[in-house]
């Protein structure tokens, strides 16, 4: 068996013409993994869409209510960023479920990868920073509430803080939280997550690996989960229109096998989501969301998994 990847159609929604986030990229990034042979067809594995209850393990009900009929108010939506849809609900539903079944198929093989995911500033309450349901949080309520995994380790090297997920998991201490993100840079209010590492503006390749080095290992042994759930975010690179720092393709290649070697190497199993990553060339966008299913390819033959 090779690497599981985890894909579905509805992963990409229509938009308004010229809005900031980019949609296409998750239908795009499928059709480069196939064309570059980085996976085949049968590698690719598709999210059931969870129910209310399950969404409802992290999220308030009237929340979640109010989302999936679409009678949030005016103010919780531009919060969002994105304009409600009834297929934007349904991506969002089926994104979320991605995750779940990356959680679940990196359980069983060592090492999985969501095509989608990281939306890590929703909170309990609300959606934030075109994030609606906080998807890492769910995967991890749903594998525990499995008894798949007890202790989970989120590691979000996503440019931006996972501050939803902070707060989600303060009082928590079967999940532990680490964010390594830029210091200046949303959002405003940082929450407080078990580590966080604020970086500072411009932090190029070498410098951000060392520190990362630094900590990983220690955390793992410290922690010794059970999953490592990772948000690979590409927001970090040079070119990212809302990143702030100045890692380089090889860069943001060298940390997806630096985190998924030390992990792997180490006996955690871990499910990738691809984070936030935002630039007008989408071609180079996608390239750079593909380094995370290129490193776990290479890292799940070397390991034999």
């Amino acid at each position: 068996m090779n690497l599981p990847i985890i894909y579905h159609p509805d992963y990409v929604t229509p938009l308004p013409d010229a809005h900031r986030f980019p949609m296409p990229k998750f239908r795009l990034l499928y059709e480069l993994l196939l064309s570059d042979g980085v996976a085949d067809l049968q590698q690719f594995h598709a999210p059931e869409v969870p129910n209310q209850e399950t969404i409802e393990l992290v999220h308030t009900p009237d929340f979640v209510q109010a989302y999936l009929q679409g009678t949030l108010d005016a103010k919780a939506q531009r919060r969002i960023g994105l304009p409600w849809s009834p297929q934007l609900v349904n991506r969002t539903c089926t994104a979320v479920g991605g995750t779940i079944l990356a959680a679940q198929m990196a359980l069983n093989y060592g090492l999985a990868c969501n095509t989608a995911g990281g939306t890590h500033h929703a909170f309990p309450s609300y959606g934030s920073g075109f994030c609606i349901f906080n998807d890492i949080a769910i995967a991890t309520r749903v594998i525990q509430k499995l008894n798949l995994a007890q202790k989970i380790l989120i590691v979000d090297l996503d440019v931006h803080q996972g501050d939803g997920t902070a707060f989600i998991f303060q009082d928590d201490d079967s999940v532990f939280t680490f964010s390594m993100h830029c210091e200046v840079n949303f959002p405003g209010t940082k929450q407080k997550s078990d580590l966080d590492l604020p970086l500072p503006l411009g932090m190029e390749d070498d410098a951000y690996l060392q520190t990362l080095a630094k900590y990983l290992p220690d955390l793992l042994a410290d922690v010794n989960p059970d999953l490592v759930l990772y948000d690979a975010g590409v927001d970090t690179h040079i070119g990212d229109k809302l990143g702030k720092l100045a890692l380089t393709d090889t860069g943001i290649y060298r940390r997806e096998m630096q985190v998924l070697t030390t992990c792997i190497a180490g006996g955690y199993p871990v499910a990738c989501v691809i984070g936030g990553g935002y630039a007008d060339d989408m071609k180079s966008l996608v390239w750079r969301h593909s380094l995370l299913h290129r490193a776990a390819s290479e890292v799940y033959r070397q390991f034999g998994l």
